[in-house]
């Protein structure tokens, strides 16, 4: 690989370092926690972490009505980063005001950060299809993992300082937790905007240079082109029933990252001992996603996929009998050993699957797929903890969608079946 390619990689990859300090910071870590705490202190447990769940589905329903329409839509004209800038900016602006919500108002709290979420989930639907234009087919596993790992390198890094600042928050001239966290996610807002310049400086998209065309007639060549790709997808049992299997165990992945805290202090676990686990996860999460990328070329795709999905059912069996930080360090380290790598290869291997020339339109349904299973994932794990006032319950349904996800993973065709 030379070196502007190798650059234009890089910068490709820094998108998910930049990002990935959302997922950690805020998703992951510190928001679940302040949410309950600090926004929330008028609800119970149960019910701030059935706000918690709600918003994150609110979310991913959003997304899921937006993604096809604008992976088509930017398929249409070189608009792939113009639409990634439109929802970074979006993540990065309401992250940032959270610094400024005051106790109590849980509402707009919940409001800005269902904002900061369908920025960061629509900016990926963007981010992804760009994978394209920095790698061969031949290269994707590596570039895929690459940028996952970068992630996990990135957020962690960040988060890692953000928990200094909550534990020891007199060394950074702060007077308190409340404020460290407040600091927090301004810090993330600012992380994002930063290390998001080399993806827009030095990656140049693949696509036709004519996108000044009417705005009424795009936006019809657009829905027209979901509705092909949906005819599409009929036509690719592979693609449709790796799409239907990932719809499931990605739905469990994402909602374990977005409510592992919420979870843990619903059944009493110490917020400082969970919030030093997921720092563990990041680092674990670093070296295994690119363990998990070079083992996928040697098994397959199914394989290793495999290995990652139960060892996410086996996590919530053992989630619903923990009762001490020591468990949650176990379940962190192991989520981290298997989290990216299941990513990074359900992307390379869609990216395998799809159609050439339709690359952000098929990834705006994997991203359709991939998003609007979090509609399902934490609104089932909070409401069913908040219906049955038992919060290990809920965790436990998470097998609704981790198994029905591995049966039909190995459903899906070695080869293309015939039309």
């Amino acid at each position: 690989m030379n070196y502007l390619k190798r650059k234009k990689v890089i910068s490709w990859a820094f998108y998910d370092w930049a990002n990935s300090a959302f997922a950690t910071t805020v998703m992951a870590g510190f928001f679940p926690l302040f949410f309950k705490s600090y926004w929330a202190t008028d609800l119970s447990s149960i019910e701030s972490t059935a706000a918690i769940g709600t918003v994150n589905s609110i979310a991913g329903l959003v997304i899921m009505i937006l993604a096809p329409i604008l992976g088509a839509y930017s398929d249409l004209g070189k608009l792939k980063k113009k639409f990634l800038a439109f929802f970074a900016l979006i993540g990065v602006l309401s992250t940032g005001y959270l610094y400024f919500i005051p106790q109590g108002d849980w509402f707009l709290a919940a409001g800005l950060y269902t904002l900061a979420v369908i920025g960061f989930s629509g900016g990926n639907i963007f981010y992804d299809s760009l994978i394209v234009s920095v790698s061969r087919e031949d290269q994707r596993n590596k570039v895929s993992s690459l940028g996952y790992s970068l992630g996990y390198l990135g957020g962690g890094l960040l988060f890692l300082i953000n928990v200094l600042m909550y534990l020891n928050p007199t060394w950074f001239g702060l007077s308190s937790e409340v404020e460290a966290i407040l600091w927090s996610f301004l810090s993330v807002a600012i992380w994002w905007a930063i290390f998001s310049l080399p993806l827009f400086k030095n990656v140049e998209e693949k696509g036709n240079e004519d996108s000044s065309i009417n705005i009424f007639r795009t936006i019809i060549k657009a829905f027209s082109a979901v509705v092909q790709t949906v005819k599409e997808i009929k036509n690719h049992k592979r693609i449709a029933l790796f799409l239907l299997a990932y719809w499931f165990y990605m739905d469990g992945i994402d909602t374990i990252v977005r409510m592992a805290i919420a979870y843990g202090s619903d059944i009493g676990l110490d917020a400082s001992s969970m919030i030093k686990a997921l720092i563990m996860t990041q680092f674990i999460g670093f070296p295994a996603t690119l363990v998990f990328g070079m083992y996928a070329d040697k098994l397959g795709f199914k394989k290793i996929l495999t290995i990652g999905v139960c060892i996410y059912i086996l996590v919530c069996f053992y989630a619903t009998y923990m009762t001490t930080a020591f468990e949650f360090y176990v379940i962190a380290g192991t989520v981290g050993l298997v989290q990216g790598g299941v990513q990074a290869i359900s992307r390379s291997f869609f990216s395998n699957l799809i159609p050439k020339g339709k690359e952000a339109q098929f990834f705006g349904f994997y991203n359709l797929v991939g998003k609007s299973a979090v509609i399902v994932g934490p609104a089932l794990v909070s409401w069913i903890a908040l219906i049955s006032g038992n919060p290990r319950y809920g965790i436990l349904s998470l097998l609704l969608l981790f198994i029905p996800g591995l049966i039909l993973l190995w459903m899906v065709p070695n080869k293309e079946l015939a039309q």
